[in-house]
C-alpha cells in the first residue's frame, strides 16, 4: 500500500480505554456449560490470543463477542471510535460496524472475483461504489493479490484465500479484527506471510483477538495470552510471563533405546520434574548441566536440550490427552 491507501484502510487508533471488555461470561448448551465465568479485555493496538484444546470454548467465546451466540450470563462491552460505551447484543449493529472477522471456514463467494468479493462485503457496511473502488486496490496489494483481482476463489491457493479473507475483513477499516484460527491448513510460507501482514496491522494500531492451535503463532503475534479449558480461564499474561510462572526454564528431551527406563532411574533426581510421553522422557529443570553430563555417558540415548516454550506451558496446563475432534 502507498501512504494514502494505508491511511485510508489501516488508520491508527489512539484510544486508551479497552476496545472490548468481557466480564463473567457464561454459556450453556443444555446441561453442558461450555464457557464458565470468563473475563478478559483487549486494548487498542494489542493482540490477545485465546489458546486451549479442542472443546475448550474458544469458538463459542468468539461467537459471543461477535453477537452470534448470546451469553447466558455476563456482559460484553465495546468502546466505539467516538468513545461511546456499547454493549452486546443491544448495540450489535454499531459494534459490528467497527469489527473485521476472519472465520475458521472459507466464506468467500465462489461466483465473484477477488475484487467483487471485497465490493459485495463492503456494501454491507454502507460503503459507496466509489469508496469501494478506491479502497480495493490497496487491500489487494496488502494481501499480495493485485495480480489476482479478476480471479475467482476457486483459482486461488489456500494461502491466497486466507489473505483475501483478511483483505475483505479490512474493507470497513475495523478497529478490532477477530481471527478464528486464521492460518490452519496453510503451508509454512503462507503462514509466515499471513503473520507478516498481521504484524503490520498491529504496528498501525489495530487490535486483534486471535484463536490458534499453533504455539509458535501465539508467541510470535500475541502481546497477551488467555489459556482456557472446559470454558474456564487457567492463566493469563504475556507469553514470557506465563512460561516463567508455570514451567521450569530448561527442558531436556531424551529418546532412544533405554530412554523409558530413565523415568524411574536415579537420574530422575537431577531434574525438577519428568514426564514419559510415548518413548520420550521430558526432563524439566532449572539447571540442566549435571543432567546432560550424566546423559552423555549413555551414547545410545539421543537428547535435545532447549528452553521451555509455550507448547510446554500448554501441555502442562491442559494435559497431553487427545480430545474428541483433535
Amino acid at each position: 500500500m502507498n501512504d494514502e491507501q494505508t491511511a485510508d484502510v489501516m488508520a491508527p487508533v489512539s484510544d486508551v480505554a479497552p476496545l472490548l471488555q468481557c466480564e463473567n461470561l457464561v454459556k450453556r448448551f443444555g446441561d453442558n456449560t461450555v464457557v464458565q465465568d470468563l473475563s478478559f479485555a483487549i486494548k487498542p493496538g494489542e493482540c490477545l490470543g485465546i489458546i486451549g484444546p479442542n472443546g475448550a470454548g474458544k469458538t463459542t467465546t468468539i461467537r459471543m463477542c461477535l453477537g452470534l451466540t448470546p451469553p447466558d450470563a455476563g456482559h460484553i462491552g465495546y468502546t466505539s471510535v467516538h468513545g461511546q460505551a456499547l454493549r452486546m447484543p443491544q448495540d450489535a449493529l454499531a459494534i459490528k460496524s467497527e469489527l473485521g472477522v476472519v472465520s475458521q471456514m472459507d466464506t468467500l463467494d465462489p461466483d465473484f472475483t477477488c475484487e467483487e468479493n471485497i465490493w459485495v462485503y463492503g456494501s454491507y457496511f454502507g460503503l459507496s461504489s466509489a469508496e469501494l473502488r478506491m479502497r480495493t486496490p490497496g487491500l489487494l496489494d496488502f494481501a499480495v493479490l493485485s495480480q489476482k483481482a479478476k480471479a475467482r476463489p476457486g483459482e486461488l491457493s489456500g494461502g491466497m484465500k486466507r489473505r483475501l479473507s483478511l483483505a475483505r475483513a479490512l474493507v470497513n477499516n475495523p478497529r478490532l479484527l477477530v481471527l478464528d484460527e486464521p492460518t490452519t491448513g496453510l503451508d509454512p510460507q503462507a503462514r509466515h506471510l499471513m503473520w507478516e501482514r498481521l504484524q503490520q496491522l498491529l504496528q498501525v494500531g489495530k487490535s486483534i483477538l486471535l484463536t490458534t492451535h499453533f504455539m509458535d503463532e501465539a508467541e510470535r503475534l500475541c502481546d497477551r495470552l488467555l489459556v482456557i479449558d472446559h470454558g474456564r480461564k487457567l492463566a493469563e499474561g504475556t507469553p514470557r510471563e506465563l512460561i516463567a510462572q508455570h514451567i521450569e526454564p530448561e527442558v531436556v528431551e531424551v529418546y532412544g533405546p533405554g530412554a523409558q527406563q530413565l523415568i524411574t532411574a536415579p537420574i530422575r533426581s537431577r531434574a525438577d520434574r519428568a514426564e514419559l510421553v510415548g518413548d520420550t522422557v521430558f526432563f524439566y529443570t532449572h539447571h540442566a548441566a549435571s543432567l546432560l553430563l550424566e546423559l552423555a555417558r549413555q551414547p545410545s540415548l539421543r537428547t535435545l536440550h532447549r528452553p521451555a516454550n509455550l507448547e510446554d506451558l500448554f501441555l502442562k496446563l491442559t494435559g497431553r490427552q487427545i480430545r474428541e475432534g483433535a
